[in-house]
């Protein structure tokens, strides 16, 4: 197996995921690129290699055995993982039973399952190298609850605890875990929930920049940060959740859950 340890970046056809891939090329890491789609991830492979070797691996996630399979895969060809960045995922709009259970399931599998067992799967590599672990949270994971993110504000609080676990068990190897906790950023997720026109009346200060958020949550790995907010407003809102008293807290996300949910 390569002694030349591999960044593996789930998710990285496109947002944050390709910016995170931008950002370790930079440094000259050797890529292993991942997501379901393959013409994606081989243009942005073909834009980086003159930077770092980029290896393509198409995989969906949502498939339970894509974790081992990604495993087999890349043990075949010789490539050991170094780094992991936990990035893939989406949003299901709308209210719980807005939605079929099947839809539900599968979001599970891909946001909470697949980074568990890719996580305990390259562990062991991690550990070898010394490695980095980034998991790409959300702010949502350190707000209150709000209507219309009943799992994903779960599956983010997870990632972010699931860090900071991680963080402990692995220290004593050398090993760095980060959570990512960006607020709205500038990407094909709201396309893909088909929120976009709720969202971009949002103020301009929540918008954040991906290439910015990446490089802020590679650093913040890099350097041994558990948790990383990028952008001012965020931070202040971080501190505002952590000492206004719960129930104003929980008054506030009710009314600006009103607000998104309505398009006001």
């Amino acid at each position: 197996m390569s002694r030349v340890p591999h960044a593996l970046i789930t998710g990285a056809s496109s947002g944050i995921g390709a910016a995170i891939a931008r950002q370790y090329a930079r440094r000259g890491v050797p890529l292993v690129l991942t997501a379901r789609r393959e013409d994606r991830l081989e243009s942005l492979a073909r834009e980086l290699r003159p930077q770092a070797e980029c290896v393509v691996v198409a995989a969906d996630l949502g498939d339970p055995g894509a974790p081992l399979a990604l495993l087999e895969t890349l043990a075949a060809r010789g490539i050991s993982v170094g780094r992991l960045v936990n990035n893939a995922g989406f949003g299901v709009p709308g209210n719980y039973l807005s939605s079929p259970w099947e839809t539900h399931a599968h979001f599970l599998q891909v946001m909470v399952t697949a980074v568990s067992e890719l996580t305990w799967r390259f562990l062991p590599q991690i550990r070898e190298h010394h490695g980095r672990i980034l998991n790409v949270a959300s702010m949502a994971g350190l707000a209150p609850g709000s209507n219309g993110q009943t799992l994903y504000a779960g599956a983010k609080s997870f990632l972010i605890k699931f860090s900071e676990s991680l963080a402990l068990e692995n220290a004593r190897f050398g090993v760095n875990v980060c959570a990512l906790c960006p607020g709205f950023t500038y990407s094909e997720f709201h396309d893909v929930t088909g929120t976009r026109a709720l969202v971009s009346r949002l103020p301009k200060w929540m918008w954040l920049d991906p290439d910015e958020v990446a490089r802020q949550g590679v650093e913040g790995v890099e350097s041994g940060r558990l948790i990383v907010v990028p952008g001012t407003g965020y931070k202040l809102t971080r501190l505002m959740f952590k000492h206004l008293p719960d129930f104003a807290v929980q008054r506030l996300m009710a009314r600006n859950s009103r607000r998104m949910r309505d398009g006001r």
